[in-house]
């Protein structure tokens, strides 16, 4: 309406309507205006708003009425006009200086009033409310071209800044000496037709490399994509042509007949991180492997006896080392198994609620990756795309990526790889493949962490069923440094279930169901959830909350973790962290893990942490209150995947103040998550309202259960000499391992030290709370009639006495 400017925003906040509607929008309109305001005509009949020309023509007629029009003028003389026009040169106030005072008082508080500030300053100051709109819009105006000068200085210093640097390249490039004989060294001009003989060069070469890989994989050696060019046959790249630099030199060549090319400011060449990525002359050899790659993962999935065969008991798969070998020879003299590494590989299937397109395009986002897994993903990210597939399609992509993969405890190291990932859709059969497989034929120096872990060829077939189902079949192999860890933890990791495909599957499996619920709309939740925006909100929080709780008491992140006792036998370990950004409380944060074996059923613990009514009778837990859940939220078909916002029965609560618990629980054949956090009321209904939960601070704390040596579960699998597979006979008995996390504010300031009598009531409150956990399951064990567990302490078998740590 007004001739540009900013745009009408109207947003409501708390029943008022705020506006804003500015006159004009740049200084060069307002610099044109002034130049039109000398002419004999009016200019502004298209932008002066219509209540404001009213106004004019009403003046206009009203003088004519008063006799003061110019038509009255004329039967006067000259003498006698110039006297009466004399008073009619006052220069006209529109504003006093005390109205003009109070606006900008009131701006600099509000420059966006509303009408009922408009309408309170008008009657204050004896003005019409359409006068102060004016006003405040022509004092936004004014502002912003105000703005818009200040920048245009900063923009056109930064400009000579530019300018400098471009003269200052020009002139080292000019000095450009050659390295065989020292003479200067010529940039020359290209022509059209060397432009044009490049572009077909650069063409031929990528098919070339396409036919080579195809090639390569049914000849018995691997094929030379290009042979190595002399230091005479050396072009400059394709990116010299694309106009970086100026070549507009032309000094004479002394004794050199050598073009030396300009470096092209490749994006490839490093990356922060500290590793070298994929160069363009690797990349054929990258496609290569990954096609090889590709037909092991293939063959793997869908070969039986003898590359896979069956344990003794028949309950789970083990690879064949040697029928691998033999099948399987890596290319180009990729490094092999050595005696410092051992194998691990396992092989699962399952029917998961998702199609096979979200599923290839999670797998392909670094970000979708660790929100699919959660518990096992700890960082990702993808450091290179080498090829991003064909017009867009995710089929031919190959990704340079990094990974650090988690178990939840301290006992166990986190796992760090450069791999790439390849994936290939068959059209035919209606099924997708990614692989993964090591990048350290590339480069050495990626591999730094501990232990030392190379990712073997390893990846899932995902194949299309009905009802947006897919069957995934997975294979996770993988060459792990042979380094022990925790005596614990030692059979969990060496028969694969830590890191093995059972576990990744049943970890998707569960994070699809709860994606699938995420995304539905008509469900009806019970409590106090108004609206599936509310409830997508607290899914999200508590989704956070998981991922938080499993990085905090991991070792992802080099946490440096603390024993709290020298007994080999003892598993309680803190450390600190010095938090300051959002999402967490502020301040010196000290976590306590600790991990202890029980002799029940990985169910049976399950069943009593995630129930708010058992857990209530733990004084260690709840503190001698009571629990009543105000909202469920189902996230799946197993009743104990489910999120959970309780209600503190305590004896400090009123009507202004209730604390409540947002609590989810998780399980799956691999393991299960209890994960809960106190909150106010305020932070659960900003939540529900709409509003962004990501800065909602959270402390969660929890426990997780992880099944070990029950049949088909946990035994200890290893391959003798032939590999043939020999079940371990000194395997744990069947039970669970209970990790504990605790987190706590030790002070609000960061850089606070840590005193002795925390550390003391933490270590006392993990102690506490296994011994509660142990006698509540063992009069429950006693009251159906099963066998009594033992105590913390005895229960053999590789348990722990976290008291221990206290002695």
């Amino acid at each position: 309406m007004y001739g540009g400017g900013d745009c009408q925003v109207l947003s409501s906040i708390g029943g008022n309507v705020v506006s804003s509607d500015p006159l004009f929008s740049s200084p060069i309109r307002n610099s044109n205006l002034n130049f039109m305001s000398n002419l004999p005509f009016h200019p502004f009949s298209a932008i002066i708003p219509k209540e404001e020309v009213e106004v004019v023509r009403g003046k206009e007629e009203e003088m004519e009425r008063s006799g003061s029009g110019s038509g009255h003028v004329e039967g006067v003389s000259g003498d006698e006009q110039e006297n009466k026009q004399q008073p009619k040169k006052k220069r006209y106030h529109r504003h006093t200086a005390r109205q003009i005072q109070e606006m900008e008082a009131l701006f600099k508080e509000c420059p966006h009033p509303d009408d009922k500030q408009r309408m309170k300053l008008s009657q204050e100051l004896g003005l019409k409310p359409r006068q102060v709109k004016f006003w405040f819009q022509n004092r936004r105006t004014q502002m912003k071209a105000q703005q818009d000068r200040a920048d245009n200085v900063l923009l056109r210093a930064e400009n000579e800044n530019l300018k400098n640097e471009n003269f200052r390249l020009q002139a080292a490039l000019r000095n450009v000496i050659c390295p065989n004989c020292g003479g200067p060294a010529i940039l020359g001009e290209m022509s059209f037709d060397e432009q044009h003989l490049r572009l077909e060069n650069a063409r031929l070469k990528e098919e070339l490399e396409r036919i080579t890989c195809v090639a390569s994989r049914y000849s018995s050696r691997p094929l030379q994509a290009l042979p190595p060019a002399g230091p005479h046959l050396m072009l400059p790249s394709l990116d010299l042509d694309m106009g970086i630099y100026s070549r507009h030199f032309h000094e004479p060549i002394n004794n050199c007949t050598d073009i030396i090319p300009v470096p092209p400011m490749l994006e490839n060449q490093f990356i922060a991180a500290g590793g070298c990525m994929i160069m363009e002359q690797e990349k054929p050899l990258a496609l290569e492997l990954a096609m090889t790659a590709m037909d092991e993962l293939l063959k793997m999935c869908h070969a039986t006896d003898p590359l896979w065969v069956r344990s003794s008991n028949g309950s789970k798969e083990v690879l064949n080392l040697e029928e691998h070998a033999r099948m399987f020879p890596w290319p180009l003299n990729v490094k092999q198994q050595s005696s410092e590494f051992r194998t691990e590989a396992t092989r699962d299937s399952a029917l998961v609620i998702m199609n096979s397109i979200t599923l290839v395009d999670a797998f392909l986002d670094a970000n979708k990756w660790m929100e699919l897994f959660p518990s096992i993903v700890s960082k990702a990210r993808t450091v290179q795309i080498i090829t991003s597939g064909v017009s867009g399609h995710l089929s031919g992509s190959l990704h340079l990526m990094y990974a650090e993969l988690q178990v939840q405890s301290p006992l166990v190291p986190t796992r760090e790889a450069h791999f790439l990932r390849y994936c290939q859709q068959n059209v035919e059969e209606g099924t997708w493949a990614i692989v993964d497989f090591p990048v350290d034929n590339f480069h050495d120096n990626l591999q730094t962490c501990f232990p030392r872990y190379r990712r073997r060829p390893s990846g899932c077939i995902i194949q299309d069923m009905p009802n947006g189902y897919s069957r995934v079949t997975w294979i996770e192999h993988a060459e792990i440094e042979d380094k022990p860890v925790h005596k614990i933890f030692n059979d969990f990791v060496n028969s694969g279930l830590a890191f093995g495909a059972q576990r990744w599957l049943a970890v998707l499996q569960r994070q699809c169901e709860r994606f699938a619920s995420l995304m539905a709309r008509n469900i009806s939740d019970l409590g106090v959830i108004p609206s599936p925006e509310a409830r997508k909100n607290m899914m999200k929080l508590a989704h956070r909350m998981i991922r938080t709780f499993c990085i905090n008491v991991s070792t992802s992140g080099g946490h440096s973790w603390t024993a709290l006792s020298d007994s080999v036998d003892d598993t309680v370990r803190i450390t600190t962290r010095k938090n300051t950004e959002a999402g967490q409380p502020n301040g010196m944060i000290l976590c306590a893990v600790s991990t202890t074996w029980l002799p029940f059923p990985h169910h049976q613990v399950f069943d009593l942490l995630r129930d708010e009514r058992r857990r209530s009778q733990l004084d260690v837990l709840s503190g001698g209150n009571s629990l009543h859940e105000v909202a469920h939220i189902a996230n799946g078909s197993h009743p104990g995947n489910c999120i959970s916002l309780l209600r503190i029965n305590a004896s400090s609560n009123s009507s202004q103040n209730v604390e409540l618990m947002l609590q989810e629980s998780c399980t799956d054949p691999s393991g299960s998550l209890i994960v809960y956090t106190t909150m106010d009321v305020d932070a659960v209904q900003l939540a529900m309202s709409g509003e962004d939960p990501s800065y909602i601070p959270l402390l969660p704390i929890g426990f997780v259960v992880f099944p070990v040596g029950s049949a088909g579960v946990g035994g200890s699998i290893s391959c003798n000499g032939s590999g043939i597979p020999s079940e371990g006979a000194n395997g744990p008995s069947p039970g669970c391992l209970l990790t504990v996390g605790l987190q706590v504010l030790a002070s609000t300031v960061p850089s606070a030290k840590l005193n002795l009598s925390s550390v003391t009531a933490i270590n006392n409150h993990i102690c506490n709370t296994v011994q509660q956990i142990n006698a509540a399951l063992s009069n429950s064990s006693s009251t159906d009639g099963g066998v009594a567990g033992a105590g913390v302490g005895g229960g053999g078998g590789g348990s722990t006495e976290p008291a221990a740590a206290s002695s």
